[in-house]
């Protein structure tokens, strides 16, 4: 009985059990949280018996296993770094847990006071601090012009073996007294007062912060030390011969084509586009600053683009840019009315309204009585819980939001050209808002500037002479100079942003992986019967053009870091673009070894940039909330995100090898064999420089979360689903140890469905789950759902028949081994 226990505990196959029971109690707990609320989910999963068990587990397994398999002695020192690691890290929770201190203290402006209240359960108690905390002042600091925060911001005076220390506290700026911290958490709604979260907890921070150096150090030892896995995969990867044909199963070219708008076949659409502005003068105007919705300066160019691209799904409309079209609209409203521009989706919208299907005018929107159609269903609908909505309500209120922006733009509203001098809220107006604040010199020009500059262009599209709309153009920017005295507005940012917008350099970029990647393909597929010189060169032209787009990417990210102030990967579409860069870097790594990876990869950078270029993607630049104003959310999401990029590349390898495996036969298995040991060993690599990374990223949130509010690690859904990513893929790393398992089929498969746990990660927790990082049940879930059932049920499909194969000829696909 002794041995079998001893046996059981110092098995792989308890390792990977573990580690699958222990990823389907973390995401079980997820859909409790949704369903039932966090506190259930904590009671039942996160803080029970037997996930403490589990963890238990974990450490008595790798000790055992450590000693059965003497993995000091054969110098595994990444393996027992990163394991050790995370036996230090859960030390540290536990001291944590046990003596870690975590209370709430609420001032009002110019009180004090030395209690936190602290709560255990369902009861509560006043702890008191060896110092007296005063509040001096609150305050909220806005963005220009807006009710929206900025930064929330307390000065304190600290009370303390009679000195008096004077602090300041705002988010993402800790406080630190006496082993005690402070974080700025809420505040009172009248602004006169300011909630702390406080705790205290050296000890269990200082064992957490050892783990995670150790966590790094071991993962850098398992990608360059002497004895590494990473390393002895690279070696065995240099031994197959490079120049040996290498067979691909199929090729991929994406091209995207603008959506134009669908001519109407009439006067009115021959007229505009007859007197369309020049792109000249529209170049002057689009150069204008204004102030967004959204409280952020920007050139007239990114506000147009965004009102295009919110009313009609494109980047142009017709052969008219976004500036041209934003002037036509406003200068000749009567006639866009008559336009059937408004797309909407939806055959339903357009049988019970009768309206032109797909891309509506903004006059049939109205009856003969001038009453809006959508009205009484639109009031239905937002009368309903949003989970309650149908898809036509959803349909109905999009497209109402549309209606809205043409009818604000109709009546000039929207325009914000026109700061109030000396005005600390930075606000900047337009024609038609309440002008009572300006004097009335300043009024009268505000509210006729743009009639007579619209008056203007009218004429010159008859005459052919833009020299008077150019001056009326240059008078509204004298104006803003001489106006503007507190708003500090960086032009060279603003060329900047123009030229960004009309370079659109992603989509360069997506057109170009696209292409190379699927002509790298073609080539591979070509070199398997000819050797030629020829084709040689192409491979090299071809790999510096990918090469020269990367580097391209990476100005356009640049660009946008500059223009937005912060790291281009803090929204669902900067952080696509950042996959999709990671993803080619990565294939660019394994160019030598693997030129099939390199085309995957560089095809894969391709298609997300491809999916982050789709309508349901936000590209504006926006201002950050505060909570987002910190550099560890640079270095988090950027080692995160990177990760996805392996796991991507893992995904396509995976897929690419069950095709080749499906394909198989007497004729090509002499082949197939060496380019699935080839690409197998690329994927191998590939997840395990993803999962470092994901790791590491995880826990770099860890930090983030414990120095902007005071904990590791709250069970968010989204910080569970980054750990189940991580469970899921080691149990694919880990699966060599079991023999058993273990085959070419098994571990391309899994490294396929294992891409699941990232769909679910990054799109899954934002649409279909609860917590701070979800966005609500998204009209979007639905389209997410159908396509991510159809997508497993390919794989699913691939999966049988290639495992059909695979069993007929097993001796085929069974790699060389190679022992840890």
């Amino acid at each position: 009985m002794k041995t079998t226990v001893k046996k059981i505990i110092s098995s792989y196959v308890t390792t990977l059990v573990l580690l699958l029971i222990y990823a389907i109690a973390l995401g079980w707990a997820t859909i409790i949280e949704k369903n039932y609320g966090t506190a259930v989910a904590k009671s039942l999963v996160y803080y029970s018996p037997l996930l403490f068990l589990v963890q238990f587990l974990f450490v008595v397994n790798f000790i055992a296993v450590t000693v059965k398999y003497q993995l000091i002695r054969k110098g595994k020192w990444g393996y027992l770094f990163v394991h050790v690691a995370f036996i230090v890290i859960l030390a540290g929770a536990l001291v944590s847990y046990i003596f870690g201190e975590e209370g709430i203290l609420h001032l009002r402006e110019g009180a004090s006071d030395k209690r936190i209240l602290i709560q255990t359960g369902d009861h509560s108690h006043y702890q008191e601090l060896p110092f007296e905390v005063e509040l001096v002042k609150f305050t909220i600091a806005r963005y220009p012009g807006s009710n929206s925060p900025s930064s929330y911001e307390s000065d304190l005076i600290f009370h303390v073996d009679g000195q008096h220390l004077n602090k300041r506290v705002f988010m993402n700026n800790v406080v630190d007294l006496k082993g005690y911290r402070f974080f700025q958490a809420s505040y009172d709604r009248d602004e006169q007062g300011t909630i702390f979260s406080v705790n205290r907890d050296v000890a269990g921070r200082n064992i957490t912060y050892t783990g995670y150096l150790l966590l790094v150090i071991g993962f850098i030892f398992c990608l360059i030390g002497k004895n590494s896995r990473f390393r002895r995969l690279a070696h065995q990867l240099k031994e197959i011969k490079l120049n040996e044909k290498t067979l691909v199963f199929f090729t991929i070219l994406m091209f995207s084509v603008p959506l134009q708008a669908q001519n109407p076949g009439n006067r009115l659409w021959e007229a505009i586009q007859k007197n369309a502005v020049p792109e000249k003068h529209a170049a002057i105007f689009g150069e204008l600053p204004i102030q967004s919705g959204r409280w952020r300066m920007m050139p007239v160019n990114t506000f147009s683009s965004e009102i295009l691209r919110k009313i009609h799904k494109a980047e142009k409309i017709g052969t008219l840019n976004p500036d041209q079209f934003l002037i036509s609209l406003l200068t000749m409203p009567d006639m866009w009315m008559q336009i059937p521009f408004i797309t909407y989706s939806g055959k339903e919208i357009s049988v019970y309204y009768d309206l032109t299907e797909k891309q509506c005018a903004y006059i049939e929107l109205f009856d003969s009585n001038n009453q809006y159609k959508l009205q009484a269903k639109l009031e239905e609908a937002y009368n309903r819980m949003p989970a309650e909505r149908s898809n036509f309500d959803k349909e109905i209120i999009k497209l109402d939001e549309k209606v809205n922006i043409l009818y604000q733009l109709f009546n000039h509203q929207m325009l914000n050209f026109f700061p109030l001098e000396d005005d600390p809220t930075h606000t900047w107006y337009a024609p038609d808002d309440d002008l009572s604040v300006f004097p009335e010199e300043d009024a009268r020009f505000v509210s006729g500037v743009l009639n007579a500059y619209f008056a203007s262009v009218s004429e010159s599209m008859q005459s052919g002479n833009w020299e008077t709309p150019d001056q009326v153009v240059g008078m509204i920017r004298i104006y803003q100079e001489k106006k503007n005295t507190t708003l500090n507005i960086n032009e060279e940012k603003l060329k900047t942003e123009v030229r960004y917008n009309k370079l659109n350099p992603f989509r360069i970029c997506k057109i170009g992986y696209l292409s190379l990647g699927g002509i790298l393909l073609i080539l591979t597929f070509i070199s398997l019967f000819k050797t030629r010189k020829t084709v040689s060169r192409c491979i090299w032209f071809l790999w510096v053009a990918v090469l020269c787009i990367f580097l391209f990417q990476m100005a356009g990210m640049g660009m946008r870091w500059y223009i937005g102030g912060y790291a281009p990967w803090s929204n669902s579409y900067e952080t696509m673009v950042y996959v999709a860069w990671a993803s080619v870097a990565g294939g660019l790594l394994f160019m030598k070894q693997s030129l099939v990876t390199f085309a995957l990869a560089t095809l894969f950078g391709g298609i997300i940039l491809f999916v982050s270029g789709l309508n349901w993607m936000d590209p504006q630049i926006n201002t950050l909330v505060p909570v987002l104003k910190s550099p560890w959310l640079m270095f988090h999401v950027a080692v995160i995100v990177a990760a996805y990029g392996f796991f991507g590349i893992s995904f396509l390898i995976g897929v690419t090898n069950m095709v080749l495996m499906t394909l198989s036969g007497p004729s090509n298995k002499a082949i197939l064999k060496v380019r699935i040991k080839e690409l197998s060993i690329a994927n191998e690599m590939s997840l395990i420089i993803g999962l470092a990374l994901m790791t590491i990223g995880t826990f770099l949130g860890a930090v983030w979360a414990n120095e902007s509010w005071g904990r590791y690690w709250g069970w968010d859904p989204k910080e569970t689903w980054a750990l189940v990513t991580v469970i899921v893929y080691a149990i694919v790393i880990h699966l060599r140890l079991v023999k058993q398992w273990y085959n070419s089929w098994s571990f391309n498969f899994l490294s396929v469905l294992a891409f699941g746990s990232v769909l679910m990660t990054y799109f899954g927790v934002n649409y279909l789950l609860s917590g701070m990082h979800s966005y609500g049940q998204n009209d979007q879930a639905g389209g997410i759902l159908f396509y991510s059932s159809l997508a497993l049920l390919v794989v699913l499909l691939l999966g049988g028949i290639s495992y059909r194969r695979y069993k007929k000829q097993k001796q085929l696909f069974n790699s060389k081994r190679i022992n840890l």
